[in-house]
């Protein structure tokens, strides 16, 4: 018994002290485009800051990333992750949004050489929140394994639209509007019909809806990449898909909750008393999605004092 004992003690001692164990899945999209898909909870000590989905775009002149993680540690593991697909460098690193996973494992890819590019909307917001997102980085992560990470900006920063051609891979990227955050905006690759998201969709995961989300502008958006017609979607979070799934996952939950937050608005509802749409609510058949009975409030709320002001 004492025997049992002790190793059940030495195994506990030993998960005490165990480094975080970030997994990423490779994830084959269509040829030389690959999703890396992090986990789907929240950001953690066990992550890193890699509990998203991230791009590789394998071209001649080398890899282009999408989205480098929101650490130095999670930087670095995506690049360990890249290297079992190919020994080519990170040339380029497109951030798509202002979101911590979005860029702020900037600095580890720029200083392998890497150029960074993203919309002046997400550089305006990520300057905004520098401060707070490192802040947030630190009690999430703990100082340990969020240690060395700093505020890295990119180096080129588009307005509208921007056309790239890596190694004759032709890359485009499009900023219409704010979506979950102001920023976000989609990269495009026309000859392969892939399309990369960052926060404009997720799937398996619920989606959340921050006080800086413009939902009406999201649904445009999502309209848009939808208009592309495209083979394949890379989201911000879960496995790439299809648009199909992409839809239920995001535009239509997107649309539900604007419908069931706009009703309740209409029959006087009051910001206190938002958390009655959870009680037997229509939007119940997305429980299914990772994070739904953390996120269902506050998503509510968020879109209630948006449309309070519509």
């Amino acid at each position: 018994m004492r025997l049992i004992t002790w190793f059940l003690l030495l195994g506990m001692v030993s998960f005490a002290h165990s480094e975080p164990a970030p997994s990423i899945e490779i994830q084959k999209v269509t040829e030389d485009v690959y999703a890396l898909v992090g986990q789907r909870g929240p950001m953690s000590r066990w992550n890193m800051g890699t509990n998203a989905t991230f791009g590789v775009i394998v071209t001649g002149a080398g890899v282009v990333l999408i989205d480098p993680g929101a650490s130095l540690k999670a930087a670095e593991y995506i690049h360990t992750t890249i290297d079992k697909i190919t020994a080519k460098p990170v040339v380029l690193v497109i951030n798509t949004g202002s979101e911590d996973l979005r860029w702020l494992g900037n600095s580890y890819f720029k200083s392998r050489g890497a150029r960074i590019i993203t919309s002046r909307a997400a550089l305006a917001h990520q300057k905004l929140r520098e401060t707070d997102l490192l802040g947030r980085l630190d009690n999430l992560i703990t100082l340990q394994f969020s240690a060395g990470t700093t505020a890295v900006f990119a180096d080129e920063a588009f307005e509208k639209e921007k056309k790239l051609t890596i190694g004759n891979t032709e890359i485009i990227l499009r900023y219409s509007g704010p979506s979950y955050m102001p920023g976000d905006f989609y990269v495009w690759l026309p000859e392969q019909k892939v399309v990369f998201t960052g926060d404009i969709v997720s799937t398996e995961r619920m989606l959340a809806v921050a006080r800086t989300s413009k939902t009406k502008s999201w649904i445009n958006n999502f309209r848009m990449i939808e208009a592309l017609n495209p083979e394949f979607v890379v989201p911000g979070h879960g496995h790439a898909t299809d648009i199909k799934k992409a839809r239920a996952d995001t535009l239509d939950y997107l649309l539900l909750l604007r419908k069931t937050v706009g009703d309740f608005l209409d029959k006087g509802g009051q910001a206190e008393d938002i958390s009655s749409l959870n009680n037997e609510s229509p939007l119940s058949p997305y429980e299914r999605l990772i994070g739904y009975d953390m996120l269902k409030g506050r998503n509510a709320l968020h879109v209630y004092m948006e449309m309070e002001w519509e």
